[in-house]
């Protein structure tokens, strides 16, 4: 499927679909950046939000293929959609979801924020690069929930990370070593929501010519119902791939032992490193229905856990909006407690006067 010689490598395209009124999604042709944003808010809100995240990014996107450079310009892009919604521009409490990629040859770096999605066409074997953020997502990566019963779930709208909902957001980002011939797609929810992926892969393979294969994506996703928006951004890798000399292997016991010692080495380093990093850091999480902040990173490394509870607030989850809520129980991430008290300070003011409207309204207290 490799393009032919003097022809676009590259096609996108967005349409309303067969049912909601307006189009809020938007798509970024710009090579080699490429990017699909899905507003989320309603008119004059979500195209509002998507329209700016992806020219945000554009003016903020690094020339080459750098992986952390371009989360930071999602990041900007995130600044960007705050703002406007403070300025009046769009409404408060509109967002948006940004999958963005540059491609440089056979290298490709993505950075993905939402229940957008990349994947990586290779023969005729397809991969999700990104991972939904999303209710039905954390389920299925819990094993709560099955990919087929996903898709019919009542919660499978529900995303747990947006831009526009919080300064501190951050983007995941991949990167991939692509070989000549391979196709990476991007889309939105309306094309995943309507077609499974192997359809997806079966249409994407089928359709040498990236304006056709585009085309046809849109058209199948609306003949499945076309529920919602869809967008779809297709682009051919093309080029040569680096050739790398395979690298000598040692031999001798002399060899085993340096070897051996650099590897423990570099464990031990990397134990130290992560609990200097861990110590540095926090992240705020729901539990028994309340913001609890603690210092250290969720999870654990290597069996050991790297946190220590900072603070159990009185501020309850069910209070704050369900974006908020969906990503406070997988926990965020924050740069260090100073962050993570200014985030629960401004969560604090939001129950506060949620808790207000409740006791103020008919048949309250």
């Amino acid at each position: 499927m490799r393009a032919r010689p003097g022809k676009r490598t590259y096609a996108g395209l967005t349409d309303v679909g067969r049912v909601r009124a307006h189009n809020e999604d938007s798509v970024l042709l710009e090579q080699p950046l490429f990017a699909v944003a899905d507003g989320l808010g309603g008119h004059e809100a979500g195209e509002v939000a998507s329209g700016i995240a992806v020219t945000a990014l554009r003016d903020a996107a690094p020339a080459h293929a750098d992986a952390n450079a371009l989360g930071r310009a999602v990041r900007a892009a995130n600044r960007a959609v705050i703002k406007a919604a403070r300025e009046g521009r769009g409404r408060e409490g509109m967002g948006t979801t940004l999958t963005a990629a540059i491609v440089e040859g056979t290298r490709i770096v993505v950075a993905h924020v939402g229940d957008s999605r990349a994947y990586l066409l290779h023969g005729d074997t397809m991969e999700r690069i990104t991972g939904d953020h999303s209710m039905v997502a954390d389920m299925i990566r819990q094993g709560t929930l099955t990919e087929e019963e996903s898709r019919s779930h009542p919660n499978r709208s529900v995303i747990t990370r947006a831009l526009g909902t919080d300064p501190n957001m951050y983007a995941d980002t991949y990167e991939v070593d692509a070989e000549p011939g391979d196709r990476l797609l991007i889309c939105s929810d309306g094309l995943t929501g309507m077609l499974t992926d192997d359809r997806i892969a079966d249409l994407l393979g089928h359709y040498g010519d990236p304006e056709m294969a585009v085309r046809e994506l849109v058209d199948a996703a609306n003949e499945a119902g076309g529920h919602d928006n869809v967008s779809v951004v297709v682009v051919d890798i093309v080029g040569e791939r680096a050739s790398t000399e395979p690298a000598r292997s040692h031999r001798g016991w002399l060899a085993v032992l340096v070897w051996a010692l650099a590897v423990a080495a570099v464990v031990g380093i990397a134990v130290w490193g992560t609990y200097r990093y861990a110590a540095d850091r926090a992240y705020l999480v729901a539990e028994n229905d309340v913001v609890v902040v603690y210092r250290g990173l969720p999870g654990e490394f290597a069996g050991i856990s790297l946190r220590w509870l900072a603070e159990e607030t009185t501020i309850t989850v069910g209070l704050l909006d369900p974006v908020t809520a969906g990503r406070l129980a997988q926990g965020i991430p924050v740069e260090d407690l100073d962050a993570a008290n200014a985030l629960v300070a401004q969560y604090r003011a939001i129950a506060e006067a949620r808790s207000g409207d409740v006791d103020s309204a008919p048949g309250g207290p």
